[in-house]
């Protein structure tokens, strides 16, 4: 059980350390359990709605109670700083301070002999009293009052280059997550870089936590699809590219950092730990839509040990859906379908190869199943300087159609298109 002395000092210093979360996190000061925690976090509030930072400087030369707390006291905070864990902790305070909320209205109930109703009317608001949200349809439909008349646009909705798919998913929209699963070296990871940088290339901000493949072999990946280079020249392009491609060099390096593609490639990380990466990036663009690439759903760290698999699966999709919703952004995670598949003589993929997939299938806004049927060939058969046909099947669409797109996917650039627009 979290002490919550150590709750709070964690929370107040991940706040002086991240100024946006003192009034992201929607806490007030009555909230914190400890007297000299609710003054501090008070006085932070006032400089961050004043637009001021937040920190050991400002608040001592600003205000005077800060020497009943202690300046002492103000410098040891920052230790306890953990981004990584603020969102958990926030949970944490916020279930202490109802629980507090409680025990004293059920106290005031009994002293006052209050009615029933009134002691529930009482708790209720207690749940509610930590987020104010509107639920009045009036002005939505007010909102929507030409919508006949208007091109069809959805705020934030990142659209695939890949046309097909475009026109099964229309795209990949803010809040929803998106599954995109194949066997290995099925062509999964060249579909996210693909995916990332036309998104980038749009104007959002692509966010790859790569957790199997390390940020080098990414970014080498990312260039020869952008430049039409062949991987294994990529090896050693001093001896091995030729003029032309030495000399486009330049601009295709230009052309990849273009997309704004931001790439993290620890491994083991949590979903938590993702989540407060990506809140950082984002409040650093605060102009573009995000769009989150994962790759693996299997290899993403569970917070807590489970015996089985498909437990923590289910947390961790379940984790990943309320990501999306939380940055309001589309989040596309790669993930592994089992051996199953390779025991039919129809090859291709159905939702339920998903490894643990029961969670998933229902997290999932959308899943896609990749599946190339040369995969499955003798390589002798294969022309391994052709362009492969490499099928997206769309297997599940919350707010749309299924089907299946098909692309060209090139082996050795790692390119995908469609062929009608190259």
């Amino acid at each position: 059980m979290i002490k919550k002395e150590y709750l709070e000092q964690s929370i107040l210093a991940t706040m002086l350390e991240e100024n946006y979360l003192i009034l992201d996190s929607q806490l007030k000061p009555e909230m914190f359990y400890g007297q000299h925690h609710r003054q501090l976090f008070k006085l932070m509030q006032q400089l961050a709605a004043e637009g001021r930072p937040a920190d050991y400087l400002t608040l001592s030369a600003r205000f005077e109670e800060i020497q009943t707390i202690g300046v002492s006291y103000l410098t040891e905070l920052l230790k306890f700083a953990d981004a990584e864990k603020f969102d958990d902790y926030i949970q944490v305070l916020r279930e202490v301070w109802r629980e507090r909320q409680k025990q004293q209205i059920l106290f005031q109930a009994a002293e006052g002999d209050w009615s029933i109703q009134k002691i529930i009317e009482r708790l209720d608001n207690t749940q509610l009293e930590a987020t104010v949200t509107d639920t009045s349809i009036t002005q939505d439909l007010v909102e929507m009052h030409n919508r006949p008349y208007e091109d069809v646009e959805t705020e934030g909705m990142v659209v695939p280059h890949i046309k097909e798919l475009g026109l099964l998913i229309d795209g990949f929209r803010p809040g929803e997550l998106t599954i995109i699963a194949a066997r290995p070296s099925m062509g999964k990871t060249d579909v996210m870089n693909n995916l990332a940088l036309n998104a980038g290339w749009q104007g959002h901000l692509p966010i790859v936590f790569s957790l199997e493949m390390t940020k080098t072999i990414l970014l080498d990946r990312l260039i020869a699809t952008t430049g039409n280079y062949s991987r294994l020249k990529m090896r050693n392009p001093k001896m091995l590219f030729n003029d032309n491609q030495k000399a486009e060099w330049l601009h295709v390096l230009e052309r990849v950092n273009k997309s704004n593609v931001h790439i993290d490639d620890r491994s083991g990380l949590t979903v938590a730990q993702i989540r407060s990466q990506a809140r950082r990036i984002i409040r650093q663009h605060p102009d573009k839509t995000p769009i989150i690439f994962i790759d693996y759903l299997q290899i993403i760290q569970a917070d807590d040990d489970f015996d089985y698999s498909a437990i923590a699966m289910s947390k961790i999709s379940r984790a990943l859906k309320q990501m999306a919703r939380e940055f309001d952004c589309p989040v596309v995670c790669l993930a592994q379908l089992n051996r199953n598949v390779e025991t039919r003589s129809n090859k291709r993929p159905v939702m339920s190869d998903l490894r643990d997939s029961g969670s998933i299938e229902q997290d999932a806004d959308i899943i896609i199943l990749l599946y190339r049927n040369s995969y499955y060939k003798d390589p002798e058969e294969i022309d391994s300087n052709a362009p492969d046909r490499l099928e997206l099947i769309v297997a599940k669409n919350r707010n749309g159609p299924t089907g299946t797109a098909t692309t060209l996917y090139n082996k050795i650039t790692g390119h995908i298109s469609t062929g009608s627009d190259e």
